[in-house]
């Protein structure tokens, strides 16, 4: 037997406002420990620990420096500023972290982001390849190409995904006005929507 109509709309009702429900706003303490706990854990793992530690056994730190120092100790110095950029245009517009289950709620299309789609990626890259010029290692050069793999094989089959998914004719009108990988001088963006809801 069928249930009356009012129990259904009783029952119903609590469903259909937590389906409504915007999602709750992160408090910016919160976010800031988020974002330090990702720079503290994942950067000394991947950026330091994994190519110094696994992939170079034994590293040989120079005691002069001529060019190739000085000219990898300047990329690794724009790489880091590049990461540190991106990471705080996603935390304060984007309103999240670079963690892949905490990810930003709204689309950033600000700062390096205007000019390439994964700058964050891009930045990492550069200092894996200062430590591998810095070192002159073939070991660390191996760890920067699988690094760039898998950063291939995460944006093409996860992330982008995910980002047209989650917001849309946005971020396709995004992804045809900034390149993927090579970055380009900015030439007009989609307005960002005060509504959307993460980034890339």
């Amino acid at each position: 037997m069928s249930q009356p109509r009012g129990a259904i709309l009783r029952w119903s009702a609590p469903v259909v406002f937590f389906a409504r429900r915007r999602p709750p706003r992160r408090h910016p303490v919160v976010l800031l420990f988020k974002n330090a706990l990702f720079l503290l854990v994942v950067w000394s793992f991947f950026v330091l620990w994994l190519p110094l530690r696994v992939f170079e056994r034994h590293v040989v730190w120079p005691t002069e420096w001529d060019s190739r120092h000085v000219f990898a100790a300047a990329l690794a110095a724009a790489g880091t500023f590049a990461c540190l950029h991106c990471q705080w245009h996603m935390m304060t517009k984007g309103r999240g972290t670079p963690f892949l289950f905490d990810p930003p709620t709204k689309l950033v299309q600000r700062g390096l982001y205007r000019w390439v789609r994964n700058p964050m990626y891009l930045a990492v890259l550069a200092i894996l390849a200062a430590e591998a010029i810095f070192l002159w290692s073939q070991h660390i050069a191996v760890y920067w190409l699988c690094t760039a793999c898998l950063f291939q094989i995460l944006v093409r089959l996860q992330e982008e995904r995910d980002l047209s998914f989650r917001f849309g004719a946005m971020y396709e009108d995004y992804k045809r006005a900034v390149p993927r990988w090579v970055p380009r001088r900015p030439q007009g963006l989609p307005a960002e929507h005060p509504s959307s809801s993460r980034e890339h």
